[in-house]
């Protein structure tokens, strides 16, 4: 049987903050998206003493994209320039829609910071069709409860965003895409569901096999279209992350924390950014500058 891997990629680690580790998975030099993902970051699992850090993201700027922030373990507190101020725990989703433009600002929250927690997630970056990329900015949260949520071969499935194997997630999205987080014990067994052009799945914990090959933490597995993709999981069980969607609409420039598929636009963002033409995010007077580079 055919290897239904078309690409391997593995991430790249580096720190967002002292002791705040991240691996970077999208964009990569092999390949700058998957479906409409563009941006892949898996932080964690590591486990915050009482009194520590924690997640510190001050108020930033995004323009044409929508992110999505899921959560295995801890907590995060989003705050934006439109008024939200919402919570996202384990299994919930935070959807936001940057369009044409919104800044917000992720923290951990003081309670969590005073008795110490474990914090485990993912964070992605949907780039946004040419047709809605000057879109009404807009901010979503789904609880768990409301995602669908099925068992297929011994593993746990839940649906984040998009339609997937006959069903469909209530988060709003703009193209044809999936978002699956699978929970899988030891040596239970699932097929990836062909219906999407591209598809990849990524290994958050434990380990799994695609036909001869092992998949362990940090890999990004993206399949060749249609072809049937069986995924075994290891002897410690795995958690893995499938994505994907219909093809781009053509390529994308990212800078800083901008996507749009013109360069014009990109620079228009900057200089709103730096001239302080961004809506403000309400209580916070903190902001991150625009980078020199």
């Amino acid at each position: 049987m055919a290897d239904p891997i078309e690409l391997l990629i593995q991430g790249r680690a580096h720190e967002l903050g002292p002791g705040f580790a991240v691996r970077r998975v999208l964009p990569s030099a092999k390949r700058r998206m998957v479906g409409p993902f563009i941006f892949f970051d898996h932080f964690g699992p590591m486990v915050v003493p009482p009194g520590g850090d924690g997640m510190e993201v001050r108020p930033h700027p995004h323009i044409g994209l929508a992110t999505v922030t899921y959560l295995f373990d801890g907590g995060i507190f989003h705050r934006d320039s439109l008024g939200y101020a919402q919570a996202i725990r384990p299994g919930d989703v935070n959807w936001m829609t940057a369009g044409s433009g919104i800044a917000h600002s992720e923290r951990t929250e003081p309670e969590m910071k005073r008795t110490g927690f474990r914090m485990h997630g993912i964070q992605t970056w949907v780039a946004l069709p040419k047709s809605h990329e000057e879109t009404a900015p807009s901010f979503e949260h789904v609880e768990k409860g409301k995602l669908p949520a099925w068992t297929d071969g011994g593993a746990a499935l839940r649906l984040i965003v998009g339609t997937y194997a006959g069903r469909t997630a209530p988060t709003t999205h703009f193209s044809p895409i999936f978002y699956v987080a699978a929970e899988m014990p030891a040596a239970a067994k699932i097929a990836v569901s062909p219906e999407h052009v591209e598809r990849a799945a990524y290994v958050a914990e434990g380990s799994l096999t695609v036909g001869d090959r092992l998949l362990t933490v940090g890999d990004l597995a993206a399949f060749h279209a249609g072809q049937p993709v069986e995924m075994i999981a290891g002897p410690d069980g795995a958690k893995v992350m499938l994505l994907g969607g219909a093809t781009m609409d053509g390529p994308r420039h990212i800078w800083w924390n901008f996507v749009s598929s013109s360069k014009e636009r990109i620079e228009k963002a900057k200089a709103d950014w730096r001239d302080g033409r961004f809506a403000k995010v309400p209580g916070d007077k903190e902001f991150i500058p625009l980078p020199e580079k």
